[in-house]
């Protein structure tokens, strides 16, 4: 039996826009990448490079190619992890491997897929992924502060992280700060083991999980080493100004009226902020008032800040979660009316 002949072509890729040294990696270390991923052949001249292989694969090469131009022209940067999730992008979007088919198959959804894109790493790409999350994401880009209330689950603290971090990455921001109220969630500190940093740790834990997933771990640690990042209990900011900074208050609700006050005028010159906070999870004492349901009241229709609301239909964990607080929800409408 005869296999079929796979038909090989030639196709010129201009590069435009940006530095092809940039695109083609240190070594071409991109270009050799692509390689891998498709059996292609590449050969690099100037701002020129030819593509020589079968048709579907130079399809796709094309397309990585045309998506790499974009991103490095909005970022002005161009990483490994880039490459590969782009090649991830459109080699899933062809449904079939490149040596499967010799049939063309544009990617049609890809720079719509990447302009949504907030940050690349290593383990693919975060973008927004439901109406609340693009609405916060648009709020960011208007506004120097946001602030974001809503239900566990829907990707307030991750969203606002990623933020900051490609902020940092465009070099829009010289600093990124995260800080939490350290309120005991009914336990005391004074009775947790350890020292103070021991004992505060845990309740900063999950911006170190959100930032661990988006930077090297090595990166990561000189960015905390100098002072790049700092992940803080919100009373260590009393007395600072933050300037060219993006600075995020989670767990806001736990945050008092005064500490609000006080975290709001930390604000410097080209900084921006984002406050986030579900303000039906209050471990506050009853005698304190949340600074977070005070503020939507003293600041709505300030110019330059703006209030996002999310719903369950923005949660984006387990399915469940979406029916636990929709469950909540019911037994309080149910509590009131009795």
């Amino acid at each position: 039996m005869k296999q079929a002949v796979v038909q090989t072509e030639e196709r010129l890729f201009v590069v435009d826009k940006v530095e092809p040294l940039l695109l083609y990696g240190l070594g071409d270390a991109h270009l050799k990448l692509l390689e891998k991923h498709f059996p292609v052949q590449l050969i690099a001249r100037g701002n020129q490079i030819k593509i020589v292989g079968a048709t579907q694969a130079v399809n796709q090469v094309e397309n990585v190619l045309s998506e790499l131009v974009f991103i490095a022209s909005k970022n002005r940067a161009l990483s490994t992890e880039d490459v590969e999730t782009v090649i991830h992008i459109v080699r899933a979007e062809s449904g079939v491997s490149p040596a499967e088919s010799s049939t063309a198959k544009s990617s049609v959804h890809t720079r719509e897929e990447l302009e949504e894109v907030i940050l690349f790493t290593k383990r693919g790409y975060v973008k927004p992924r439901t109406q609340g999350q693009r609405k916060i994401v648009q709020a960011v880009r208007e506004n120097d502060i946001v602030v974001v209330i809503g239900p566990a689950g829907t990707g307030k603290t991750y969203l606002a992280v990623a933020m900051a971090v490609a902020a940092l990455k465009n070099k829009e921001v010289n600093k990124i700060v995260l800080a939490r109220p350290a309120v005991e969630a009914g336990e005391s500190l004074g009775f947790l083991p350890g020292d103070y940093r021991e004992k505060i740790d845990p309740y900063l834990r999950p911006l170190y999980d959100a930032l661990e997933e988006m930077l090297p771990r090595e990166l990561l640690r000189k960015y905390m080493e100098q002072g790049v990042i700092e992940v803080i209990p919100l009373a260590y900011m009393r007395g600072r100004t933050l300037n060219n900074a993006f600075v995020i208050l989670d767990e806001a609700q736990n945050a008092t009226s005064l500490q609000m006050k006080m975290f709001l005028t930390r604000l410097g010159v080209n900084s921006k902020a984002v406050i986030n906070g579900d303000i039906t999870q209050i471990d506050l004492p009853e005698v304190a008032r949340s600074g977070l349901v005070e503020v939507q009241s003293i600041l709505k229709g300030v110019e330059g800040i703006r209030f996002v609301y999310l719903d369950r239909s923005d949660v984006v964990r387990h399915r469940l979660v979406r029916d636990i607080i929709h469950a909540y929800d019911n037994f309080k409408r149910q509590e009131g009316k009795e």
